[in-house]
């Protein structure tokens, strides 16, 4: 009675052990791979060596640094050709991320501020051309900035902010064809800004921070309509220190 117990009790064990063996195996094969998520950044770009007084670009996105002329005074002229824009449309018909992004890492645990003087080239049939800033973490993840011309011909602040797909906010109409424009976050928020003069600053958009510990910040050019257009980019600078009153950007 004991051997035939002690078979039974050997053949059960034998098949608890083969049992576990076999759902360890399983749950190793099904574990999830890991993917390019909105917690990743990755640059889907080649390096770049492009210093500035006040920033130094590294990164290069759809060929930008083959599309800039750097002046003296440490000014870009930023060229784009037709049909280039970056926007993950919710509705998958207007997707497009073609467009040219020059890029300079940032440690996102720090404050860090993105400013620029931007001059696009607007033009009648230009519709959406613009000259943008970005945080970008990955194609999947970013925010843009743009001094853009909208339907009705104005030229107008726009931010659009990307996780997974793009939403699209209009924002104030600009008279004339230059604006400052400034990007900000203390590590906790980040705000989006313009002004006319570089003192008086108007925000147009304020979230949390919830970008990983390293992100890109940059410019682009894009041209989502016309046959090609170009912005002009001064006073760059980027800082790793914010505005200190996140309403007045100051």
């Amino acid at each position: 009675m004991k051997t035939k117990l002690y078979s039974s009790c050997m053949v059960l064990s034998l098949m608890l052990t083969f049992s576990c063996g076999k759902k360890t195996k399983e749950s190793t094969s099904l574990a999830p791979k890991k993917i390019q998520g909105k917690d990743s950044a990755f640059v889907s770009g080649i390096p770049c060596d492009i210093k500035l007084p006040n920033i130094h670009f590294t990164k290069s996105i759809n060929g930008a640094d083959t599309l800039i002329k750097k002046d003296s005074k440490g000014n870009l002229t930023f060229a784009v050709g037709a049909k280039k824009d970056f926007f993950s449309d919710p509705n998958n018909q207007l997707s497009n991320n073609t467009a040219p992004i020059l890029l300079s890492k940032v440690n996102n645990k720090k404050p860090f501020t993105l400013v620029a003087k931007i001059t696009p080239e607007f033009t009648e049939k230009g519709l959406y051309n613009a000259g943008v800033l970005y945080i970008y973490v990955n194609d999947n993840f970013y925010q843009k900035q743009c001094f853009e011309q909208d339907e009705r011909g104005n030229h107008r602040i726009v931010t659009v902010r990307t996780i997974g797909t793009s939403d699209d906010n209009n924002h104030d109409i600009v008279k004339g064809g230059t604006v400052y424009m400034k990007i900000s976050s203390d590590t906790r928020t980040v705000a989006s800004y313009y002004s006319l003069d570089k003192k008086n600053w108007q925000m147009v958009r304020l979230y949390k921070n919830n970008y990983p510990s390293e992100i890109w910040v940059g410019i682009s050019t894009q041209c989502p309509v016309d046959k090609g257009t170009q912005s002009i980019f001064e006073e760059i600078s980027l800082t790793q220190k914010s505005v200190t009153d996140f309403r007045l950007g100051n």
